[in-house]
């Protein structure tokens, strides 16, 4: 069984900068990749970056030179650093799990960026 729990979402000026946890616990082998997707109402979940055990990093365009992922393998955590904020960044946003094909889900933490 395995579960993450993300936190560090919240209200935010636009220009303001952020930054997301997520620890994973339960069976989790290496390697495998850890990510952050988000989700607007009315609209597909959408990557938004992801890193290997290796540390292999991808970005969606939109966040590219704003986010940085990182990740701590010891302790099965990753992290979205993400600066320079804005509106349209407002979302519902994942932290998942990739192990051997499966993929595992958190509960999602909101990201509200004001205008």
């Amino acid at each position: 069984q395995v579960q993450l729990v993300e936190s560090g979402g919240g209200l935010v000026q636009a220009g303001g900068s952020l930054t997301l946890s997520c620890v994973a616990s339960g069976s989790i082998s290496k390697p495998n990749v850890m990510g952050w997707y988000r989700q607007v109402p009315g609209k597909s979940r959408e990557v938004v970056a992801s890193m290997t055990t290796g540390g292999i990093t991808n970005y969606d365009d939109s966040v590219k030179g704003r986010f940085t992922i990182s990740r701590d393998n010891a302790k099965n955590m990753v992290f979205l650093q993400m600066n320079s904020l804005k509106h349209e960044d407002t979302a519902v946003y994942y932290c998942d799990l990739m192990i051997l094909g499966a993929q595992y889900w958190g509960q999602g933490t909101q990201v509200t960026v004001s205008s």
